[in-house]
């Protein structure tokens, strides 16, 4: 097995724990809040943000080997999709638009939103070729994952649970 299989292998094996965490948590597509950090849509908004999670994934999956190759354009291409998927950008109805900001909370929001700035920037980094900021990125943007996932899909991934001290489960 070559170099790139193994680093290839090991990113997608943390990556595992990206598909579509927040979906997950969406158990009531009927909109509204609900306790803890279940977040509800509707079933036109859980398809669009099912969507753009999976984009989400596959870009991650697919960033792997562009990064360990060096190919900027397709690293600058990936991360820039990845940015303008971002679901606030999408055209939505004036009522999808407002049970966004009636049902997602701000936390979720603001996380989603510094995770798109960082894939812009990732693309930004590509396309200066400069191998250490883009992995800073591409890190930034796993790190988000794993805490939006921590924060909004910890059933989905009991791994990422805390318990009442903060800390992660351990299995």
């Amino acid at each position: 097995m070559t170099v790139r299989n193994v680093v290839t292998t090991i990113a997608l094996s943390i990556l595992v724990l990206f598909p579509q965490a927040i979906l997950s948590a969406v158990e009531d597509r009927t909109g509204g809040r609900s306790a803890g950090n279940v977040i509800r849509l509707s079933a036109d908004l859980h398809r669009l943000l099912g969507a753009e999670m999976m984009a989400i994934e596959n870009g991650m999956k697919d960033l792997v080997p562009a990064i360990s190759s060096g190919e900027w354009e397709t690293i600058a291409s990936i991360a820039q999709s990845i940015s303008d998927s971002f679901i606030m950008k999408q055209k939505l109805t004036t009522a999808q638009k407002e049970e966004l900001h009636r049902v997602l909370p701000d936390l979720f929001i603001e996380m989603d939103q510094d995770f798109h700035n960082s894939a812009g920037m990732l693309a930004h980094a590509a396309g200066m070729k400069n191998a250490d900021v883009v992995n800073f990125y591409f890190f930034k943007l796993n790190s988000a994952c794993v805490a939006c996932h921590t924060k909004f899909a910890s059933g989905r991934f009991p791994g990422l649970a805390k318990d009442d001290d903060g800390d992660s489960h351990q299995h």
